[in-house]
Formats: C-alpha cells, sequence, structure tokens
C-alpha cells in the first residue's frame, strides 16, 4: 500500500484560500495525496458545512479539502506545511504545530516579507525550511470565502539545499493543479524581486490610503513609490543579493499592469482597524538600513507615519 503524501496550507486567506482551493480542487479523490487545511476553529465549522468557495475571473466553485481542522491533533504529520499565514503570527501558528512537523517535513512559507526562512529556522533549526513568494492579486471575502482578480497569479519557490527529487515532486503537485508554479534556480534573487514589488505598494496604498491607480496617476505619489523601490534595491545590493539592472522600471511596468483599484492586503487590515504587517515590510527595511549604513528616508517617514498611528 502507498502511503499518501499529505500536504496541508496553513492560513486559508487569500493566498491560502487560493493556493489551497486548487490543490485540493484536483486532489479530493486523489489515491496519492492528501490535502489538509489548517484554519481557525470558526473558520474549520464553516469550510466543514460549507466548503472553500473560491471566486476566480473564470469561476465560482464550492471545494472541501479532505481534512480541515484547527486543532493539531486531528492533523498528524505532514510532508509538506505551505504556510501562508500572516506574517505577524508566523511564530504563534507555527510553533502550534509542533506535533505535525516531523524531520520529514518541508516547510514552505508563502509570506510577504523575505526573511520567513530564518524566523522558521529559529522555531525548527532541524527542519528543511524552502523559500517561496506568490504574486496575486486574492482576498479572503469573509471566512471561507476568497476572491482572485486579474491576471496576475504566478508562484516560485525554491531551495540552494534541498534535493532536486523533492522539489520537483511539488512542482508537479502544483503544476497539475493548475497552479502557475516555477522551480527558481536562484530563489533568494526571486523573493527580493517579489519584495520590492510588493513592499512598495503595501506602504504606498496604506501611507496614502489609496488604490495603486490612484497612487500612479499622482505625480508626488508616484515619485515616492519609486523612492521605496529605490532604496529596497540599494539594500539588497549591500546583502549581496544580485537583482536585474532594470529591476526599478520591471517592478514599475508591473504594477502599472494591475488593476486600478487594487490594493494591497495590509491596507485592507488597516482599513478593518487590525494589524498589519507593517513590521515585516516597513519597519524591517528601515532597521536593515541601520545595520547595512544604508539611507532610507521614504521608508524611515513612511514607518514613523505607522507608529504614530499605532499608538493613537
Amino acid at each position: 500500500m502507498t502511503t499518501k503524501t499529505r500536504l496541508a496550507v496553513l492560513g486559508i486567506g487569500g493566498v491560502g484560500g487560493y493556493v489551497g482551493g486548487c490543490l485540493a480542487s484536483k486532489y479530493y479523490h486523489s489515491e496519492e495525496i492528501e490535502i489538509i487545511f489548517i484554519v481557525k476553529p470558526a473558520t474549520e465549522k464553516i469550510i466543514k458545512e460549507q466548503g472553500l468557495k473560491l471566486i476566480t475571473p473564470l469561476e465560482e466553485k464550492i471545494i472541501f479539502p479532505t481534512l480541515v481542522a484547527s486543532n493539531p491533533n486531528d492533523i498528524g504529520p505532514l510532508d509538506f506545511l505551505i504556510c501562508c499565514t500572516k506574517s505577524y503570527d508566523l511564530e504563534e501558528s507555527l510553533l502550534r504545530l509542533k506535533s505535525c512537523i516531523t524531520n520529514k517535513t518541508v516547510i514552505l512559507p508563502l509570506l510577504n516579507g523575505v526573511n520567513a526562512k530564518e524566523r522558521i529556522g529559529n522555531i525548527y533549526p532541524t527542519t528543511e525550511v524552502w523559500d517561496g513568494c506568490v504574486y496575486i492579486v486574492s482576498r479572503l471575502i469573509s471566512p471561507g470565502v476568497v476572491k482572485q482578480t486579474g491576471k496576475l497569479h504566478f508562484l516560485y519557490f525554491g531551495s540552494e539545499t534541498a534535493s532536486k527529487g523533492k522539489l520537483k515532486q511539488l512542482e508537479k503537485i502544483f503544476t497539475d493543479a493548475n497552479i502557475n508554479a516555477t522551480l527558481s534556480d536562484n530563489i533568494k534573487q526571486t523573493i527580493w524581486e517579489k519584495f520590492l514589488f510588493i513592499s512598495s505598494i503595501a506602504n504606498m496604498t496604506t501611507y496614502m490610503d489609496m488604490p495603486v491607480g490612484e497612487i500612479l496617476r499622482d505625480k508626488t505619489s508616484k515619485d515616492t513609490l519609486i523612492e521605496l523601490i529605490k532604496e529596497l534595491k540599494l539594500i539588497a545590493g549591500a546583502k549581496n543579493i544580485s537583482l536585474p539592472e532594470n529591476i526599478i522600471e520591471n517592478t514599475i511596468a508591473r504594477i502599472e499592469k494591475l488593476p486600478f483599484d487594487t490594493t494591497s492586503s495590509m491596507h485592507s487590515d488597516f482599513l478593518k482597524g487590525g494589524r498589519t504587517e507593517y513590521t515585516s515590510l516597513t519597519e524591517y527595511v528601515s532597521n536593515l538600513g541601520d545595520k547595512l549604513n544604508v539611507d532610507t528616508p521614504a521608508f524611515d517617514k513612511i514607518l514613523a507615519e505607522f507608529r504614530q498611528r499605532d499608538n493613537k
């Protein structure tokens, strides 16, 4: 009897709902692959009863995973754990899953930010952790309902130390589920390219309290957006992360392809009055600038504003 590959998605929000939905839809009747959603208790009840509703530009469908659970004792050992939590929930969420993470488990974070692998390594120093990132416009509308918009949906992942066989195994699991996944030969560069994109958008949409289209239309806002991207490129250079020479132009071009009313998950969280990911997307950059002797005036100004909002 063949043992099933057990893959769990932690956090069924915008990214986790899309990735998990595609996987669960493909492998629900699989004899080889089991898809597990790890969620909060309230979401567990909703998905168990109603399924996950995934809305894309092409279709709407109701999806049931092999298992949906909030209690680690109901989950068991995992082969792959795709981590799609908010960056501020990372440590707490993973510490709860100690009983599910074995010496054979691979953890793949798909978070906003560039230091998730390092943070996970601090919790589980002997666990295999890969790097990954996603380009997608996808939002959690309500618990158990996820809406993906636009044409942008790419997933990149990789590892400098993992076996090719294991990397190829996960790539096939993704691509067979119609996830536009690419195994990157230089994943550090890839996640930094994504960081220039997401950090600049997240900071500007939240700081200005407006969607991407309005930021691009206003010269002062667009200039600030470009300054953020330039500062990020300088930080990457100081960390010896090689980026394409035209990365600034490429990033702006990518942002310009987004729908006018696109915003960021950080801005959405700000509008809801909840916690935001500015620690990973703003403060991290400002602190890294101090450490590497790189000036980051645009990030510093936005960080000061976010801290002031926090103290109100």
